[in-house]
């Protein structure tokens, strides 16, 4: 009985992300389904200098940044797709500029008919939780595409 047919599985590289990226090919390997790695660009940032009439000052022009970032995401999803395809399990990999990570993620599960999302969550509790914020929860909570967590 094939419960999931298709998963999601953001990664932003971290090993608890890598922890559940190899949970999810264990579960696709189980069902018989498929899963496509998600990986959500940085924005490019800019430093501000000065007080009252300061500016932003580019770290990195914006091509080189892009090609770093792409290269990033390169790495970890052809990781991890290495991974699925010992376990025999069919994969694909998505990559979105990512304004809004977790919009990015609930679009690209949206988009590719994806029936469940795997992704890690670092438990962040209190203040911590508040202050960092939490791609997971924000998934969690805006998603209504079954979310699976990883901790």
């Amino acid at each position: 009985m094939e419960l999931f047919k298709h998963l999601l599985v953001p990664t932003d590289g971290s090993p608890l992300s890598q922890g559940a990226a190899e949970r999810a090919v264990a579960i696709a390997a189980a069902m018989g389904s498929r899963i496509t790695f998600f990986h959500a660009k940085p924005e490019r940032r800019q430093s501000f200098f000065g007080g009252e009439g300061g500016g932003y000052v580019d770290q990195m022009p914006g091509e080189e940044f892009e090609r770093q970032a792409q290269q990033r995401a390169d790495e970890h999803l052809g990781a991890l797709q290495a991974l699925a395809s010992a376990a025999g399990v069919a994969s694909e990999r998505a990559v979105a500029d990512a304004g809004t990570p977790y919009e990015g993620i609930i679009d690209a599960a949206r988009s590719r008919g994806c029936d469940l999302i795997v992704m890690a969550s670092h438990g962040r509790r209190g203040i911590k939780s508040l202050i960092l914020g939490s791609e997971t929860q924000k998934v969690l909570t805006h998603s209504k595409i079954p979310v699976l967590v990883y901790r």
